[in-house]
Formats: structure tokens, sequence, C-alpha cells
């Protein structure tokens, strides 16, 4: 597989976003699914849980096994099945009109932003929602369908260390998941998105490493906490282990909290790169004069 490198006129900003409890406010699958075919949600995850523990089974294939499982008798899990549960999704306030918001505010200030999804839970009910859209690429745990248009097997779990790997093809613009170009080298000036210019924006303790990668690398790491309820424990901790650099409410509307630290990002992001051309002209004009 030839591996596509893509170079921008502008600098590109990368916002990368976990989905459950990010930018909505309960995991996908509880919000619809898990009821449809019988179940009581806590008891699900305690069951999937209890799976994954006494078969040494990851949790997110887990999980997986049990939506097909118990749908028998209930529904056919299709991939438009599920697509119909994700348009039922609930998204924390004004998610719905933040991506495109910001989009245009980069653009303004002469930077590229790029919204990407990492996310455990399903990318075919991410792709229902009706932001789907606005994702340059939806890295999720998906289904592989039969002949019948029926889920049968995990065609790719993500769990929260291997959510790692997406920020890497994000950063080198080998986005597709199964191109190994991922793991060539590449020299600074071939790096489509560099980690200064990568945002991660999480929830709780599955996100740790993505965030710890980004922030170490110079980028900026954000946790995001429900604004109904108000607990910041986990970005408090999050924030104390040194894992985010800020936090923040979930409340995706202009003028909230994270909408100005985004704001600032992306004006600080058109800066620096301003500065990191001009050190290459001078570089350039002095290596000239020698």
């Amino acid at each position: 597989m030839e591996t596509q490198h893509r170079h921008e006129q502008q600098p590109v900003l990368a916002i990368c976003y976990d989905f459950d409890k990010t930018l909505s406010p309960d995991d996908m699958q509880a919000q619809g699914y898990i009821q449809a075919v019988g179940y009581d949600v806590q008891k699900f995850w305690q069951d999937a849980t209890a799976l994954a523990q006494q078969n040494d089974m990851d949790s997110n294939l887990a999980y997986m096994y049990m939506m097909v499982k118990e749908a028998e008798g209930y529904i056919i899990p299709t991939r438009q099945a599920l697509m119909e549960y994700g348009a039922r999704i609930q998204l924390f306030p004004g998610v719905e009109q933040w991506f495109e918001r910001i989009r245009r505010y980069g653009a303004q200030q002469g930077v590229q932003v790029e919204h990407y999804i990492i996310s455990s839970g399903l990318k075919e009910m991410i792709e229902g929602t009706v932001v789907a859209r606005q994702f340059a690429k939806i890295y999720a745990s998906s289904f592989y369908f039969n002949e019948r248009g029926v889920a049968a097997w995990p065609a790719q779990a993500v769990n929260f260390t291997n959510k790692t790997q997406f920020l890497f093809r994000i950063s080198k613009g080998v986005l597709d998941i199964n191109d190994p170009g991922v793991n060539a080298y590449f020299p600074a000036e071939q790096i489509r998105i560099p980690f200064r210019n990568i945002v991660y924006i999480g929830d709780s303790s599955t996100d740790i490493p993505c965030m710890k990668l980004v922030k170490s690398y110079g980028g900026h790491s954000i946790g995001v906490y429900n604004p109904e309820f108000n607990d910041k424990s986990a970005v408090y901790r999050l924030f104390r282990e040194q894992r985010i650099s800020y936090f923040a409410p979930a409340d995706y509307r202009p003028q909230t909290p994270i909408d100005q630290l985004i704001k600032a990002i992306i004006d600080k992001t058109a800066a620096y790169e301003q500065l990191v051309q001009l050190s290459l002209a001078a570089q350039q004009e002095a290596q000239r004069g020698e």
C-alpha cells in the first residue's frame, strides 16, 4: 500500500475527541441499544466486565460480543440498525454547531482545523449521529458484517492503549488503518501535523495514554466533565497526575471555557507557526551568506 503524504500551505491543527462522555453525556450503547435487547444498562456492563475478566478477554471485544449475542430475538444488528441507534445519541450543548464554527475561526487565523474521533465506542453508531460528517476520520471499534449484512465479528477493537497509534497516523498523514507506513521514519519537515499542533479532548482514565502522549510531545490535552453534574473529581485527578494541561465543562457553545480555550490554542498555533517560518527564512538567508 502506497502511503500518501499531504503537505498544506497553512498550519494544520488536529483536534481529536473521545466520544462517550466527551461529546455525549453517556455511553452510546446505553442510549437505546442495550434497552432494546432487553438488558438493564448497569447489568449489561457488569456482565461484559465479568466476561472479559473470566476469559482474559479485551473489554471492548467482550461488550461487542454481548451486543451481538443479546440481540438474538430482539433486533438484527445490521450496520443500518446500529446507525439508527446512533442517530438517537444525545450530544452535549453546542456540539452540533461546534465543529464548523471552530473551523471557521481557525480559517480566520490562517489555521486549518481538522476534527478526528478516537473512541472505544462503535464506529457504526458514531456514523449515525448528526455530526458524523464533521470528522476528517473516525477511529473507533467496528464490526465485520457478513454477506447478509449482519454484525458477525469485530473488525476493529479500539482500547485505551492502542488509541495512541491513531495519533501517529494523524500526525504523519497516514490515515488508512491498514497502512503500515505509519511505522516509517518521517523527517521532521515531512510530518503533516506536528504533535505541538494536536489537541486531545477526553473525560476519563481510558484517555490517559493519548492525553499523556500529546502533552509529552508539546500538544494540548484537555479533560472535560459533565456540566449538569459538575463533578470535577476525574479531571482534578488527571490534572494532578499531569495527564492534562487544562479542564473545562463539556459545554461547546460560544463563549464557554472550552470555546475560549480552543480559540486561544488556535491563536497560539498561528503565532508559533509564523515564528517557525521566520526562523527558517533566517536560517536559509544565513546559509546563503556564508
